[in-house]
């Protein structure tokens, strides 16, 4: 048998040795207060992107033996302020429909409040995200409404920067 890497084992060694080319630091809003987390972008030999994402205390924190469903996205816009307010509509450079945005993520799944994830995109690169926003939704996405899955209120944003 030949000893051949797969991407799975590419990225597994991305993740364990590799710093990210950029990052967000998620932060919550006036809902979710203590809701905080670090989103990873890391560049790949096959021009996508690896995300990886921690957050803590999402809203079902408090719930022993629960799990629950966020919608997470790239917005346009890097702005945070005003309780996320000017984060704009979904990163969306081919004007595809939802869910098939270049800012659609996979959901995440909370289990009393603590998410870890980590997935590979080619629909953008690092430059293109750069200066973007990373926003957590309050509901799940129904991966049909549109413009955004009816996801619900924004819980948290973080800014993506380039690490230097």
């Amino acid at each position: 048998m030949t000893n051949q890497s797969t991407p799975g084992d590419i990225f597994a060694d991305l993740l364990r040795y590799n710093n990210p080319s950029a990052l967000a630091w998620v932060r919550g809003g006036e809902a979710v207060p203590a809701l905080s987390g670090l989103v990873k972008f890391y560049e790949t030999p096959y021009q996508g992107v690896l995300v990886e994402a921690e957050i803590f205390n999402l809203p079902n924190k408090s719930i022993p033996g629960s799990s629950d469903f966020y919608a997470f996205h790239i917005h346009q816009n890097g702005d945070c302020s005003g309780n996320f307010a000017r984060t704009g509509d979904h990163f969306n450079p081919t004007s595809q429909l939802h869910p098939f945005h270049a800012g659609d993520f996979p959901p995440l799944l909370g289990n009393e409040g603590y998410a870890w994830t980590a997935f590979y995109d080619k629909r953008f690169s690092i430059k293109d995200i750069l200066g973007r926003s990373v926003i957590i939704h309050s509901n799940e996405d129904d991966f049909k409404t549109q413009p955004s899955g009816d996801s619900g209120s924004k819980i948290a944003c973080g800014v993506i920067e380039m690490i230097r």
